[in-house]
């Protein structure tokens, strides 16, 4: 079963102007490092490893490991991709020096927008947002792939329950955030993401990083 547009929706609106403002200092400084256990520089190491200069990065927050990564060769083709029309903005406004393309997107449905297959997605952040058990936001994954050149690679992080250490902190902040729709992964274990990525997907890696698993994968 799909989750409802309600629910898709819910993990997308916190995100408003006034959010966005202040996301790198509240999530990707603070919690990051002191709650989950994966400083920013560790997911920013991520990109630098696998992001190509044909790019397309989807749940792109505030844009700020695209503003902070290495691209391979210079200009990159870089293309947002999202459903909340203020994280398009800003991420847009950050890296206006690449002239990025923008897409909104539910990507729980089929992506019908004409455009380049690209060589790199990264998907971070992403995934514990979307509503519904790992395999149903797995399709999320297919509608990816259909954009995705041969050899290309798709990458992210994403935030975990299940076996995963979780602090007391961890645990509370977290559940806090599946009430209100933010977060959707009480079900998300590290077995479960490398399961619906093996089945789509070849040279499969994952690394977890206090509650955060890092990971890649090739069409």
């Amino acid at each position: 079963m799909h989750p409802t547009a309600e629910q898709v929706n819910d993990g997308q609106a916190l995100y408003t102007k006034g959010i966005l403002s202040v996301y790198d200092i509240l999530v990707l400084g603070l919690s990051n490092r002191f709650i989950w256990q994966c400083p920013s520089p560790i997911i920013r190491e991520h990109y630098n490893a696998h992001i190509s200069s044909n790019h397309l990065d989807v749940g792109v927050g505030t844009g700020y490991f695209l503003d902070r990564c290495r691209f391979p060769t210079d200009p990159p083709r870089v293309a947002l991709m999202d459903m909340n029309p203020n994280s398009l903005a800003f991420a847009t406004q950050r890296i206006a020096r690449y002239h990025p393309e923008t897409y909104r997107q539910n990507i729980f449905e089929p992506i019908s927008e004409s455009m380049a297959a690209f060589d790199s997605v990264g998907v971070n952040y992403l995934l514990h947002c979307l509503p519904g058990s790992i395999i149903e936001k797995a399709v999320a994954l297919d509608h990816l792939k259909t954009v995705m050149n041969p050899g290309a690679c798709i990458f992210g992080s994403t935030i975990l329950q299940g076996d995963v250490p979780r602090s007391c902190a961890a645990r509370k902040l977290m559940a806090f955030y599946n009430r209100k729709g933010v977060f959707a992964n009480t079900q998300d274990t590290l077995e479960g993401l490398d399961m619906v990525l093996s089945q789509r997907f070849d040279k499969v890696s994952l690394k977890l990083v206090g509650c955060v698993a890092l990971f890649s994968a090739k069409i």
